[in-house]
């Protein structure tokens, strides 16, 4: 039986989601629980591999059970888990669901505090230099096509292609004064959101103009773009799925 589990997590204190010697990731604390929980050997497959200090409000991760769960699980799990991972929703799924490869759909928001603030320093960007926000929305509607992303792209990684469809990107304002940026694709780049956040900002600094923005998407060379934004800021939101994979979920 396959499984889904919605789950969400501080990444202050992990070198990423995904598994890696000799450092500490979101996977190796989950499977490490849920094996102990299930008094068998579980492995997981997320639907994303946020960077090493990223954060999850929602991410989904899969595995594969022979006998039926309930929605004890996720207590079991939040009273195993530490207090920066928690899991919300248990899923029985279709057969050959995947987490990663089935997700139609991804969202980001990366924060960004414009003022010093003591309780939001490892989970936004404290930059509190005056940004053209008005420009960096106008350069961020160039995002939004089907198209190679090769200037975002961390260097020297095992992908096929740089092509993403990328369907929503903008800066809003929230409640607290912070300025947020949502980016929603089918698929992200390592570092992506990131280095593209870094560049915006680059713009709303008036360094770079918003033609020259669209050059450097056009070079599709990451030595056009900007520096990285810092991890602490960025958060996944959202992932999306065909709702006929969702055979049941547990209450």
């Amino acid at each position: 039986m396959r499984y889904f589990l919605e789950l969400a997590y501080n990444g202050k204190n992990y070198f990423g989601y995904q598994i890696q010697p000799n450092q500490i990731s979101v996977q190796e604390v989950i499977e490490d629980r849920l094996s102990k929980i299930l008094r068998k050997e579980i492995s997981i497959v997320g639907a994303g591999r946020t960077d090493s200090g990223v954060h999850a409000k929602k991410m989904f991760i899969h595995f594969d059970y022979d006998d039926e769960l309930s929605v004890d699980l996720i207590k079991k799990l939040n009273s195993f888990l530490p207090k920066d991972i928690a899991t919300y929703r248990l899923f029985l799924m279709d057969d050959e669901a995947h987490a990663r490869f089935d997700a139609t759909s991804r969202s980001y928001n990366y924060f960004i505090s414009p003022f010093k603030d003591p309780f939001a320093f490892d989970s936004a960007w404290i930059f509190n230099r005056e940004l053209d926000v008005e420009k960096m929305n106008e350069a961020a509607k160039l995002l939004i096509k089907q198209g190679d992303f090769g200037s975002f792209a961390k260097l020297h990684t095992d992908v096929k292609t740089n092509i993403c469809d990328v369907r929503e990107a903008f800066w809003r304002k929230n409640e607290y004064g912070q300025l947020v940026f949502q980016i929603t694709a089918d698929r992200f780049l390592r570092n992506m959101v990131r280095a593209i956040v870094g560049t915006l900002v680059e713009v709303g600094l008036e360094r770079i103009s918003i033609h020259d923005f669209e050059e450097i998407i056009e070079q599709k060379q990451r030595s056009s773009a900007g520096a990285s934004a810092p991890a602490q800021g960025l958060y996944l939101v959202d992932v999306q799925y065909p709702k006929e994979l969702f055979k049941n979920e547990f209450k």
